[in-house]
């Protein structure tokens, strides 16, 4: 399908919605959904919402991030607590675990759109996401949540090009993922961990690394980065890397010579 008829595909049905609640995580996929509800339905309360979930698994970063285009956009920016870390279906980490955490996110943003009379929840799923191993868009579903991108059949490389197109500075931000899926499938998951891997990959971003995942295996620490800069990491970076996360906790520091690719973990599922 052709760009132009996509890009007029996801006005039309972002048009049909008359007003929506965000589920925005600060990410490139929800930022265009946001932005473009605003331009087209309008940023005003009643018509166009932001809702953040604020978990153990959200790191702070994001929410700083997130808070900034709302306010350039506009657009009023809600955070409420969810409580995923309650749920024990999440807590076991299965590989359903991402549906239990989507329909505890989808209930939140469900009730505040509910107190504000807006009549739809939208978030950024798309078409790239189909084939991924992707249990949150069954809660999606569920809880008919509306998702502009994948009805438009956006691609990734869609979505950045028509961010771009539009001004968004994220146009071209790393993609972000739950701190949970940092942790292989079946061990449980503990506030305590999701904290230590958000501190271990701050201290990478802070020595320059853009993509970055630290897969948490017990006490090692699993780095993957983009393919050109393993080699920063292991000569130049290499010191800093191994103190800094031995001292957060982690005993042992390995480097992945196959690089960040999206959901490693789920490769265990095949």
């Amino acid at each position: 399908m052709e760009f132009d008829v996509k890009k007029a595909r996801l006005l039309e049905g972002v048009r049909a919605l008359e007003s929506a609640a965000v589920a925005f995580s600060g990410g490139v996929d929800s930022a265009l959904v946001l932005k473009v509800c605003a331009d087209v339905l309008g940023a005003a309360r009643d018509r166009v919402l932001a809702v953040t979930g604020d978990s153990d698994s959200f790191p702070e970063r994001e929410f700083r991030e997130a808070r900034a285009l709302t306010e350039q956009l506009g657009v009023e920016h809600v955070v409420v607590a969810t409580r995923e870390m309650e749920v024990e279906g999440y807590l076991r980490n299965a590989p359903d675990r991402c549906f239990f955490c989507k329909t505890e996110l989808y209930e939140v943003v469900g009730r505040v759109a509910a107190e504000r009379g807006i009549r739809h929840v939208v978030d950024g799923f798309n078409a790239s996401d189909v084939s991924d191993h992707r249990p949150g868009a069954r809660a999606g579903l569920a809880a008919g949540v509306v998702s502009p991108l994948r009805d438009a059949d956006f691609t990734k490389d869609d979505i950045r090009r028509y961010a771009r197109e539009l001004g968004l500075p994220l146009w071209d931000k790393p993609a972000l993922a739950c701190l949970s899926s940092r942790v292989p499938y079946g061990t449980r998951i503990e506030a305590g961990m999701l904290h230590q891997i958000a501190r271990a990959e701050e201290l990478l971003r802070s020595l320059g690394f853009r993509q970055v995942r630290v897969r948490h295996h017990g006490e090692v620490a699993r780095i993957e980065l983009e393919p050109a800069d393993i080699a920063a990491a292991a000569s130049e970076h290499r010191t800093a890397i191994e103190q800094g996360l031995r001292a957060i906790g982690y005993r042992y520091v390995t480097l992945d010579l196959r690089g960040y690719r999206t959901g490693s973990l789920n490769e265990a599922l095949r």
